[in-house]
């Protein structure tokens, strides 16, 4: 025989007598003393007994815990088995898997979305199902409640698996109040690794369900001022050992329903539909919004700022601070701590390249601060300059100018113009105007700003070097390099007497100046401190800190600005694999490191490999960017580039004419990138032949580059030299000798006389002046195209004054400006 007792959930119902029958006081009605009900279980040799259960506490009322059988989580595989059964000719469908996922794989859940789905066919589907699920709460748990009959089931059995759940909550609650604090404050989090740390300050308090939340956190608070060793009694050791004694019996009771479990990491996880029931019973119970901001500021107080030695601990938390944008408590004061949670998170996230949630997270954040404080108060503002920088390094440079600017506005009017975050907005302000190229107005912006901290803060403050640092930066994007290099030069003197040679801000400062000889030419200067600053990070920050990674990827640049392929491959591998690693494939750095490995194959004549690279940045910058980013656009030009190289003339035109329509239509069409690609794309026409076309192509954009950058401009000088290999082409060598001797001047002027540009139109200019030149397929030196991405082209970006935002400038990771090739 075989007896099978079904949904033993009640620890009491076995062990203690029943009550149906019996008298008082432990007798029945006839006298005899009342026994437990697990007492009449026959005892055999011939049976068994199979009993089913959801509390181990149960379990080990009635059995050793060897006999018991622990069922663990239905496999996927027999998920869709069991889902297909159920559905029968409607388990047919490609979104099947994706709905028992999301169903977490639970038997009774899919059962039970089966019959929702089947009653309702052929009006409805899985994928239907699958959609409505995903919509929200309300819905999920309109889905779950469903109780459509099942043969073979219990008759009192309930088919919702919300309901079923409940039934165990009511238990725990009974038995063990805090337990069921513990599982509410639980509830709200994302559903893995979730730390212990964030569930010791909740509503219960042990063994008693009195009071609520916000009350009992206060009397939490109170007991965790006092932190002075030397004041506290034995009787306040002994109420902490407790307190952790109620914590892990808590806990206990949780997993022994099986609604939460421990991981490797020893962090908790739960099901998701647990979650959803667990709110479900709360909201029905009024307690969902305390237990809410009971969460979000447990979870405020935790999130660190997103600077480099918060990451780890960032990392672990940013899920649950997803989460926790999904559900946006009431009240002032827990809507203040939810938009100071959102903004770290958003810091954290432009840190790490997803730009896409660092936009959304910093514009509710802003959003709920401008509601709550105004317009005008700090912490609004602060979030204003968090969307604007999100907003510029999405490519969104209107609106990231617009938002400036109204900071701007309000921050000089309210704090004053030498106050901190109105400095570090004009600061972003002027970063904008660098990405839009806008270089005169975003000079005229730092230079104020230099003479303001100077007069407020003293020349040999921190944040005026970081000013004088960033117009260095604006003088070298100018082509002024003489004069980036003094005012770098002067920055360093100060900052090593200041800060000491060790100093991070020391060894950006020296990084950039490397980055300015390199722009002259100096390679051997530029080479030299740049090993000088990557041993030093490796030794002060470690092997796989972003600066450390941003100086391998220079020095790697500064080889192949030499022609040192192999020496530029390895350390470029190496920083590709490391910053996988560390920040993700889809990171903006981690995508420029593959770029400059794809130029390197390219120029090692590796078309195939250097394309492959190339292609894989484009469709993962179009995911993550979108495919107008100017990021976007520049890697696709860098792959005409590579087909260019390869001959492939058509493929390489087709994708530069497209990479200029959206060019122009987002950036504008005298945008520096606008114009390299109008550049780029004579290449393509010079390499077919069609000199007219290439002709018309470098008039336009050498006129437009006098007007915009100006005549002594480098790349203003590299457009000459083209137009001027252009007109010699077509046989125009009085006009295209005239043209290269004027390139030469003032190159000679600008860039020096040793400068490769200019020793390169000096070469060219000497051969057009002997008569009958012999011209080979590479005498157009000028034209080969450099579609390098510099790694941490700009370190010292703009300081932030704000006292929630201490990084310098527009954030220390986002350091490399992705540049567009130049012809």
């Amino acid at each position: 025989w075989l007896l099978i007792l079904d949904n033993a959930d009640d620890p009491h119902f076995l062990p203690e007598a029943g009550s149906a029958g019996w008298g008082r006081q432990g007798t029945s009605v006839d006298g005899e003393p009342r026994q437990p009900l697990s007492a009449y279980l026959p005892q055999s040799q011939h049976g068994s007994i199979l009993v089913t259960s959801r509390s181990k506490a149960v379990a080990l009322n009635l059995v050793e815990e060897k006999d018991i059988i622990a069922v663990q989580p239905m496999a996927p595989s027999d998920a869709l088995v069991l889902f297909k059964k159920k559905l029968g000719s409607l388990g047919e469908d490609d979104n099947l898997t994706e709905l028992a996922e999301a169903l977490d794989f639970m038997p009774l859940a899919i059962a039970q979305a089966a019959a929702y789905i089947a009653q309702r066919a052929p009006r409805y589907s899985v994928q239907r199902y699958l959609e409505d699920f995903r919509q929200s709460d309300r819905k999920r748990t309109s889905l779950l409640n469903y109780e459509g009959g099942q043969l073979r089931r219990d008759w009192e059995a309930q088919n919702s698996i919300i309901i079923t759940w409940q039934i165990s909550f009511e238990h725990i609650r009974q038995s063990r109040p805090s337990a069921a604090d513990l599982l509410s404050l639980m509830s709200f989090f994302d559903r893995q690794g979730i730390p212990e740390v964030l569930l010791r300050k909740r509503a219960g308090s042990g063994d008693s369900d009195d009071g609520s939340p916000e009350e009992r956190d206060e009397h939490n608070g109170r007991d965790e001022e006092k932190d002075n060793d030397d004041n506290v009694s034995d009787d306040d050791n002994a109420s902490e050992c407790s307190k952790d004694d109620g914590f892990e019996d808590d806990v206990q009771v949780l997993r022994n329903y099986s609604f939460v479990s421990v991981d490797a990491n020893q962090t908790f996880e739960m099901h998701a539909l647990v979650q959803l029931a667990t709110r479900t019973w709360l909201k029905a119970n009024g307690q969902l919004e305390g237990w809410k901001q009971c969460y979000i500021k447990n979870l405020s107080a935790e999130f660190p700022t997103g600077e480099y030695e918060n990451w780890t601990y960032c990392q672990a938390l940013f899920p649950h601070a997803k989460s926790a944008a999904t559900q946006q408590p009431s009240g002032d004061g827990s809507l203040r701590e939810w938009a100071s949670l959102l903004h770290n998170a958003a810091w954290y996230a432009l840190e790490k390249g997803s730009i896409s949630e660092a936009i959304n997270l910093s514009e509710m954040a802003m959003e709920v601060r401008t509601k709550i404080l105004g317009q005008e108060h700090e912490e609004t503002l602060n979030s204003m300059d968090m969307a604007g920088m999100a907003y510029r390094l999405g490519g969104r440079w209107k609106d990231a100018e617009e938002l400036h600017l109204r900071a701007i506005e309000i921050s000089k009017r309210v704090l004053g113009e030498e106050h901190s975050t109105t400095l570090t907005s004009v600061n972003n302000l002027a970063s904008t105007y660098m990405s839009q190229g806008r270089w005169i107005e975003a000079e005229q912006l730092e230079v104020q700003v230099i003479e303001t901290v100077k007069r407020v803060l003293g020349e040999e403050h921190p944040d005026t070097l970081t000013s004088m640092g960033n117009l260095a930066s604006t003088y070298r994007s100018q082509g002024r390099w003489i004069e980036a290099e003094e005012l770098q030069v002067q920055e360093i003197e100060i900052t090593k007497r200041v800060l000491g040679e060790e100093h991070p801000d020391t060894l950006a400062s020296v990084h950039n100046l490397a980055i300015t000889y390199n722009r002259q030419g100096c390679w051997k200067e530029a080479e030299q401190l740049q090993v000088q600053v990557m041993e030093t990070r490796k030794r002060v920050l470690g092997d796989e800190h972003p600066d450390t990674l941003t100086s391998m990827g220079n020095l790697a640049s500064t080889y192949w600005n030499q022609g040192r392929w192999k020496e530029a491959e390895q350390l470029e591998v190496q920083v590709m694999e490391i910053f996988k690693r560390v920040l993700g494939d889809e990171h903006p750095d981690t995508l420029t490191s593959v770029n400059n490995l794809a130029s390197t194959y390219s120029n090692q004549g590796r078309w195939k490999e250097a394309e492959q690279l190339g292609v894989q940045v484009i469709e993962i910058k179009k995911r993550v960017l979108g495919e107008e980013h100017p990021n976007t656009l520049i890697s696709m030009g860098n792959l005409a580039s590579t087909y260019r190289s390869q001959g492939r003339w058509i493929e390489a035109e087709e994708l530069q004419v497209q990479e200029i329509e959206i060019t122009k239509r987002v950036l504008g069409e005298e945008h520096p990138d606008t114009l390299t690609s109008m550049n780029n794309l004579a290449l393509t026409y010079w390499n077919q032949g069609r000199w007219k076309e290439a002709e018309q192509l470098e008039v336009q954009v050498m006129e437009t580059m006098k007007r915009v950058l100006g005549e002594e401009h480098p790349d203003t000088l590299t457009s000459m030299a083209n137009l001027a290999c252009t007109w010699k082409s077509q046989g125009r060598k009085a006009e295209a000798i005239d043209l290269m001797g004027q390139c030469l001047q003032l190159r000679t002027q600008i860039l020096g006389a040793t400068h490769p540009d200019t020793l390169d139109s000096s070469t060219f200019l000497a051969q057009w002046q002997v008569p009958e030149p012999k011209i080979t397929s590479s005498a157009a030196g000028d034209l080969t195209v450099d579609n390098r991405e510099p790694s941490g082209l700009d370190e010292t970006s703009h300081h932030t004054g704000s006292s929630e935002r201490r990084w310098k400038g527009t954030l220390a990771s986002w350091k490399h400006k992705f540049r567009s090739r130049q012809g």
